[in-house]
């Protein structure tokens, strides 16, 4: 049978298996997301195949994957069409790929399975636990991509529904609400290219408002101080703030309290303006 180089359209999936593969030097990676059945379609595929995986779709609980996904945790054989420990509906499957020494990691977000990846060998060796944490940790970092992109779509979703009223509210108003989202969103990329990226983003934004130019004379406010500072702009509640930041009440009591140190102030939306004329919040 030929065997060709398969490419994936799914980017956050395929960089996993890709830097899976890079990283355990296994011949071949593949996985899937999870259907509203709790199936898992096969679907991406980094290595050498026979194409015999493609699209194929895997019962919960049944074959290695469906395991992984019932149990919630990873699933090795050294052998799979020998092994004991799981059901063999797909055998034909894994003998047309000459696959042996397996491993399926789920991948879950929140609480909710989202995927599966694998790793394989063509002979019946034991993958070892270096080899298997490497792909338990990729999974791990797919898990945080998908959340990270979970919270970009819910937020961008936000902003979509809030400027349906666009045209009753003034443009700055605008774009201080996509300041503080850009802030927020910022806290969850993990790439800190990408991250600080986004922070000069903010920073141009800041300046929209009209405030002066920030000077050697402007307050120094550390990176979660105008977090917090941005959110209270927008009136939400320290509740509110803790939720989206991630941190606690206490946290951001802290926080808003500092900055108005800082800032010489008395309260905390003279600290907002205060933060503006200086150039520090848009």
């Amino acid at each position: 049978m030929s065997r060709h180089e398969v490419v994936d359209d799914r980017p956050e999936i395929y960089r996993a298996l890709i830097r899976m593969r890079q990283v355990t030097g296994l011949p071949l990676a593949f996985g899937g997301e999870i259907t509203t059945d709790r199936r898992v379609k096969l679907s991406q595929i980094a290595g050498t195949s026979t194409g015999a995986l493609r699209g194929v779709t895997l019962e919960y609980g049944r074959g290695l994957g469906g395991k992984a996904v019932a149990v919630r945790r990873p699933v090795v054989v050294n052998d799979y069409v020998r092994s004991p420990g799981i059901s063999h509906h797909y055998d034909h499957i894994i003998v047309a790929e000459e696959l042996r020494a397996m491993v399926a990691v789920p991948v879950v977000v929140g609480r909710t399975v989202r995927g599966v990846l694998y790793g394989a060998l063509r002979s019946s060796v034991p993958l070892g636990d270096l080899v298997v944490q490497s792909v338990v940790e990729a999974a791990r970092d797919l898990e945080q991509s998908l959340a990270v992109r979970d919270e970009v779509t819910r937020r961008l979703s936000w902003l979509a529904r809030n400027d349906a009223s666009a045209s009753d509210r003034p443009q700055w108003e605008l774009v201080r609400e996509a300041y503080t989202e850009l802030r927020v969103i910022s806290q969850r990329l993990d790439d800190a290219v990408v991250r600080q990226q986004v922070r000069m983003v903010c920073d141009k934004l800041a300046t929209v408002g009209g405030g002066r130019p920030r000077r050697d004379s402007t307050p120094a406010l550390s990176t979660r101080e105008l977090d917090v500072l941005a959110c209270v702009a927008l009136g939400w509640t320290n509740a509110q703030v803790a939720e989206d930041l991630g941190i606690t009440m206490e946290t951001v009591k802290s926080y808003l309290r500092s900055a108005m140190r800082k800032l010489v102030a008395r309260s905390r939306m003279e600290a907002v303006v205060t933060a503006r004329r200086f150039g520090l919040l848009p």
